[in-house]
Formats: C-alpha cells, sequence, structure tokens
C-alpha cells in the first residue's frame, strides 16, 4: 500500500506569505521555511509584524482569494491521484487553506489552526502536532503505508528523508547542495515520473 505526501506552499501554490508581503509591501513578510528552519521562531516573528502593522486575518485571505495554483500543479495531482492516494502535509492553516484546495480539485490536507480574536487578530497558532509532517508520514507508515514524499522546504527534509522514495521539488540551491542524495526536480513532469516510478517498483 502507498501513499504519496506532498508539501502545499511551493510546490503546488505559491508561498502565501511572499504574495501577502507583496500585496502589503512588507518585506520582512517574505521570509518562509525555506530561510528559517524553526517554524515556532518564524511564526512569532510573523505575528509580531502583523501586530505592528494592524493586519489581520480578512487582510491575508483577501490576499490569498487571489492566490492561484501554479501552472500545472492541478493535473499535476489529477494524474498523480489515478495512480495513488495523496495527502497534502502542510504548516500553514485551515483558515487559509480552503480557497486553495478548491481550486486544486479539494485533494486532503493535513495542516494547523490559527488563534484568531473576535476582531480578526491572529494572536496565536495551533499545531496539529509536533514535527507534524514527520510525525505523520510515521503513522501512515505504523499503519501499513508505503511513503512517497516530496517538498522543497527545511521542514520537510523529515518526511522525505524518512520515506520509502522521497523528493525535492522547486527547492533552493543551498537546501539541494546540502543534501545532494535527494533527487531534486523543477517540472511536475519529472516529479511525476519520478513518483511512478516510485509506486511501480513497490507493485
Amino acid at each position: 500500500m502507498n501513499i504519496v505526501c506532498l508539501d502545499l506552499e511551493g510546490v503546488l501554490v505559491p508561498e502565501i506569505w511572499i504574495a501577502f508581503a507583496e500585496e502589503t509591501g512588507i518585506n520582512e513578510l517574505r521570509r518562509t521555511t525555506r530561510d528559517e528552519p524553526d517554524y515556532d521562531k518564524l511564526m512569532n516573528y510573523r505575528l509580531d509584524i502583523l501586530k505592528e502593522h494592524n493586519l489581520g486575518l480578512k487582510e491575508i485571505q483577501e490576499t490569498i482569494s487571489k492566490i492561484e495554483p501554479l501552472e500545472g500543479a492541478k493535473e499535476f495531482l489529477d494524474n498523480l491521484r489515478k495512480n495513488t492516494q495523496v495527502i497534502i502535509l502542510s504548516d500553514t492553516f485551515t483558515q487559509f487553506a480552503k480557497p486553495l484546495m478548491e481550486k486544486l480539485g479539494w485533494p486532503t490536507i493535513f495542516c494547523n489552526s490559527l488563534e484568531v480574536a473576535p476582531d480578526g487578530e491572529i494572536t496565536g497558532f495551533k499545531m496539529r502536532i509536533d514535527d507534524s509532517k514527520l510525525s505523520t508520514i510515521k503513522a501512515l507508515q505504523s499503519i501499513g503505508y508505503n511513503t512517497i514524499a516530496a517538498g522543497d522546504s527545511y521542514n520537510d527534509l523529515g518526511m522525505i528523508e524518512n520515506s520509502q522514495a522521497g523528493f525535492l521539488f522547486k527547492s533552493t540551491d543551498q537546501i539541494k547542495a546540502y543534501h545532494p542524495e535527494i533527487p531534486a526536480y523543477e517540472t511536475f513532469e519529472d516529479l511525476l515520473e519520478a513518483i511512478n516510478n516510485s509506486l511501480d517498483k513497490d507493485n
């Protein structure tokens, strides 16, 4: 039994926080998990900036409504789901994900949640589980699944390195240089072929 686990931002859709940084002109919000491996540190940094600029959930959701999946992402997912089950494992939040999932054809996503005050201020965040991506693939393996994983950032390395097959996709030169042992791809066609080849080996 196989299951594919994919990151969301940077792999299937553009980075939400970069889009919001461009919308607001706040360059500090361009920092992502490609730059900062410590997710708690990154999110607290973001929340401090939002508070400083009096920005809340409404403003971010307005930006998200304009984001389209990366070119070819939905077709990639559609083709992949013909052959195997797919779960998106993301450190994003349920309050961000829904419009993006609609545009991708409603794939399954496991993510986190925001704590939001009545006035829309984002006051905190609740992670689904510690080290959620790695914990999830280990849980899937414990119930009999072989996992195949792909992502682009530091927080994807655990699930990639601990899966039966793992790939970097549209990652940074630094991450690829630090992990030359992980096959890296830049196009959906090449990633789909690599995943399908891994699926074939297990059948």
